[in-house]
């Protein structure tokens, strides 16, 4: 697969609901959109250049099509969660957890979760 791009708002919010759908209609992703809901239009569009883009593929119905994720939100995390610590934090996951935890982003369920995963991978 080409390298993949970061995905717009709009591009990733449609990517969002085709990827709890696990696919569908355009009919179907506008009907798991939040009011206001966006013109049939807009989300066929946008499900095109997503397509274009390599992160949805479809099989036709006639003149409908069902579009579907070529990539799983799994790795479309990996990607920008790489592209942020590289960018951001000079390829360091200490400081970018420094930077959540200074910015009080995290509670105390959370640094406990934390020193459990980190003491389970020593």
């Amino acid at each position: 697969m080409d390298e993949l791009k970061e995905l717009t708002k709009a591009e990733e919010q449609i990517m969002q609901e085709l990827w709890e759908l696990r696919g569908g209609f355009v009919k179907d992703v506008i009907a798991n959109l939040s009011d206001p809901k966006p013109a049939y239009n807009t989300v066929s569009t946008i499900l095109r250049i997503l397509e274009n883009k390599g992160f949805v593929a479809h099989e036709s119905f006639g003149k409908s099509h069902r579009y579907f994720p070529k990539i799983s939100k799994e790795d479309y995390k990996k990607l920008i969660t790489g592209k942020l610590l590289h960018n951001y934090f000079g390829n360091s996951a200490t400081s970018m957890l420094s930077f959540f935890l200074e910015e009080k982003k995290m509670d105390v369920n959370e640094l406990d979760e934390i020193m459990q995963i980190i003491n389970k991978n020593r």
